[in-house]
């Protein structure tokens, strides 16, 4: 008998069963909840749960995202993208490493080695420059963990690539810089994900020649891999899903639905051992899931089982709760049960509960040709970003594209310096507030994208102006942030009037955050008039009022 099943035994022991309404199979309460947790594998269960303080104070967080796919400075979605022909990182792949049947993901691992990588650096910088926590990518659709693995043990970052324990580097960063560990857990999806890695050339002289995604260990005698399985990272050893051959498709079927190859149980009880190890190991006060919902949702309940072993662990910790989950495109009970995501998108409204949008100055993965076109998102753009979001109840998570040695580039440094200087002069607007009664007012919000699937409405909107204005509150202070310097000197804020509907107590003082400066103003029946000071300070293009 191995150690897991007789640990199971042992609970169902003390604790008796639980049949999974979903499964209609028996299955075992997490050992936490029979320690006194009160959350069970189930959404209503798990919807008694409320967000942690410390995650609606801190506001902002800068994220790692950052694996073997960094290697080739590709960009997103590499280790997809190399084995589907005529695609540009088809013909890159090619062009630098060699063709996919002869040279595949597993083989770029290999080459993999983070030789420049100092998380301490990186994490002490993003902490300087306003993040209030860090999370770092602990396994990507790739399937490699990035940390020491039991259940992935031989496709993980301390035995192949790098072989270095990269969560164990980031937590130990994080932890000495006393930020809040956070940690992102992508690998559900690898098996519908890789599914490009099955294909052959259509056309040219390897026509027909398969990729590497169906090898087995008896395909590495007298190679590099020789004793490894492909199989245990690929996961591809089953058919393929309804249209599998449009690269698109999978898009539809990210919900475990529409066609797509159901994964097996031994796959999803991998992921589900994958992930509690991670928990219990690195200790992480949030767990970030790239999927629909939960991990495995509907096929699987072992999304349900991780959030509540998480909870669960914490509970008996602090007695309260003080972990957080996120996932995306959640109905109204999910959105009870954990934080709602939103991808490269922001919300058009005040959400009642806590949310977060995740996002990134370049690309996922890092993306040479974005650092050579100087397409980065600018730190103007991210500060409006994080105003706009925090005004709607919400956080912004940012990802800074880290290079495969492990660096960023000067680029990406001077952005987030930049952040930095807006974020010390004016992050007494942002930490620790909580949505006003409007979120503001101004023409940009016309404008705004709506939201699509995960999200992805963000830059669809005009450029902010001074019109703008965005609002938060804390301690009985009124922040409005004027989103553009006035360019005639005078701040015109509707929602403060004599007459509004929203404020009814005089104003006594108002002042420019970045500087102190206490400015002159006049209180029209129709708006408040602000009155800015000759002489701009730096990075202002975002300019917080504070209203007494």
């Amino acid at each position: 008998m191995d150690r897991r099943n007789a640990l199971k035994l042992g609970i169902t022991a003390l604790a008796g069963l639980y049949l999974s309404p979903l499964l209609g199979r028996t299955q075992i309460f997490s050992a936490s909840i029979l320690e006194g947790g009160i959350f069970e594998p189930t959404w209503d269960s798990l919807s008694k749960y409320q967000v942690p303080d410390w995650f609606r104070d801190a506001k902002f967080g800068m994220w790692a995202h950052w694996g073997p796919q960094c290697e080739p400075e590709a960009g997103d979605w590499y280790a997809r993208g190399m084995y589907q022909e005529d695609s540009w990182q088809y013909k890159y792949h090619v062009e630098k490493y060699g063709h996919p049947s002869k040279f595949g993901f597993k083989d770029v691992i290999n080459v993999w080695k983070a030789d420049n990588w100092n998380p301490e650096e990186l994490v002490n910088l993003y902490k300087d420059s306003g993040a209030r926590y860090f999370m770092a990518m602990a396994n990507h659709h790739d399937n490699l963990d990035l940390y020491d693995s039991t259940y992935q043990p031989n496709w993980n970052s301390t035995k192949i690539g790098p072989k270095k324990d990269i969560i164990a580097g980031w937590e130990k960063a994080a932890r000495k810089a006393g930020l809040p560990f956070a940690v992102s857990v992508h690998a559900a999806h690898a098996w519908s994900w890789f599914e490009t890695s099955q294909r052959s050339d259509k056309k040219g002289p390897l026509a027909g020649v398969s990729y590497d995604g169906k090898l087995t260990k008896a395909d590495g005698i007298g190679t590099w891999w020789e004793g490894l399985d492909p199989q245990e990272l690929y996961a591809q050893n089953h058919p393929l899903s309804e249209g599998s051959l449009d690269n698109s498709k999978i898009h539809s079927q990210w919900d475990w639905g529409n066609g797509v190859a159901k994964p097996s149980e031994a796959y999803m009880e991998n992921f589900h051992d994958r992930t509690i190890e991670l928990i219990d190991k690195y200790n992480p006060d949030l767990v970030y899931f790239d999927d629909t919902a939960l991990p495995l949702w509907p096929v699987s309940d072992a999304g349900l089982r991780i959030a509540a072993h998480l909870y669960n662990k914490s509970l008996k910790k602090n007695k309260k709760v003080q972990t957080v989950v996120t996932g995306k495109i959640l109905n109204e009970q999910q959105r009870k049960a954990m934080v709602w995501d939103i991808e490269k998108g922001q919300s058009n409204s005040i959400e009642p509960l806590p949310w977060q949008t995740d996002t990134c100055i370049g690309n996922w993965h890092y993306d040479r040709r974005v650092y050579t076109d100087k397409r980065y998102k600018s730190a103007k753009t991210v500060i409006h970003t994080l105003i706009d979001v925090v005004s709607k109840n919400g956080n912004l998570m940012l990802n800074i594209p880290v290079r495969g040695d492990g660096s960023i580039d000067e680029l990406e440094r001077q952005i987030v310096l930049e952040i930095g200087i807006w974020m010390k002069a004016n992050g007494k607007s942002i930490y620790g507030t909580r949505p006003w009664k409007i979120f503001g007012e101004g023409p940009q919000q016309q404008s705004a994208g709506e939201l699509k699937a995960q999200g992805f409405n963000e830059g669809k909107g005009k450029p902010y102006t001074s019109e703008d204005i965005r609002f938060a509150q804390k301690n009985k202070i009124l922040y409005a942030t004027v989103m553009s310097w006035p360019e005639n000197g005078i701040a015109a804020i509707k929602s403060l009037g004599k007459a509004s509907k929203y404020r009814s107590e005089k104003i006594a003082e108002i002042r420019l955050v970045s500087t102190g400066e206490k400015l002159k103003f006049k209180q029209h029946e129709e708006f408040l008039e602000v009155y800015f000071p000759n002489h701009r300070p730096a990075a202002s293009y975002a300019n917080v009022l504070e209203i007494i």
